[in-house]
């Protein structure tokens, strides 16, 4: 396994973040800086990951879903996409997607699925779309709806590598009844702090971050139906109590393609 142990990763960086312990000297480094300018930070990744379980739970419960094309799952962690699914629904079938060799390691080793249903790992990287989806047909039938979850994954591409462009291409690939499910930090609340706190961030990243405003993101949800309450900060959407009387610098929403 062949890592950069002197360059921080996103992926590792999140994994400091949740309280981890996969990460490197450099991750933690990179995770500290952001930490002293925006400590609200870990407040937003721990709110993304009970995001991702509300969606999970409602797609796979209520919409009936069981295909999940999970792009960029970072490191396992409680509540992965396939636990919550297989929870409400046995049978999911869960592809997971990541480029770090250390995410690769360890998903092999945890990410285990329930008897009635199955998981993968791909090493493939969100910009090689026709790769992912290939390896991907080996578990998924894209004659059926499946969930593209792109959680904290996008601000990883920076807009000359056309994001939304990306996202419309995983689509194409799935049917109607198909949804997607975004998670993404946002630079226009708690501006200035986000806005220093992602210039420290990509002095030491080895790939720099993208945050983007409200309208941004709402760009990759064009075409589809997006399910109430809309494009929201994620600790708002569809939580319990409804007004969590605080502000996270992360969006997120859930859409259907019709």
């Amino acid at each position: 396994m062949d890592v950069d142990t002197g360059v921080a990763h996103i992926a590792r960086v999140y994994n400091y973040w949740l309280g981890g312990k996969d990460n490197f000297a450099a991750d933690r480094e990179a995770a500290e800086l952001v930490i002293t300018s925006y400590p609200a930070v870990l407040a937003s990744v721990r709110e993304q990951r009970e995001f991702l379980r509300r969606a999970v739970s409602y797609l796979a419960g209520e919409a009936g879903i069981t295909q999940f094309l999970d792009v960029g799952t970072g490191l396992p962690s409680a509540g992965n996409t396939h636990e919550i699914a297989q929870r409400a629904a046995p049978q999911s079938r869960i592809v997971y997607v990541d480029n770090d060799p250390i995410v690769l390691a360890h998903a092999r080793a945890l990410l285990t699925s329930s008897p009635q249903g199955a998981t993968a790992y791909l090493d493939a990287d969100l910009r090689d779309v026709p790769a992912i989806l290939a390896e991907a047909a080996g578990m998924l039938d894209f004659s059926k709806p499946v969930a593209v979850m792109l959680i904290g994954i996008l601000h990883c591409v920076p807009d000359s590598d056309d994001p939304v462009g990306l996202v419309n291409r995983l689509l194409d690939a799935v049917p109607p009844g198909s949804y997607l499910v975004i998670a993404h930090p946002a630079n226009d609340i708690h501006a200035t702090q986000i806005g220093t706190a992602a210039n420290r961030l990509n002095q030491v990243m080895a790939q720099p971050v993208t945050l983007r405003p409200h309208a941004e993101v709402a760009r990759f949800f064009d075409g589809l139906d997006l399910l109430e309450p809309g494009l929201v900060q994620v600790h708002r959407w569809r939580a319990v109590p409804a007004d969590p009387r605080v502000e996270l610098a992360n969006y997120g929403g859930v859409a259907r393609k019709l």
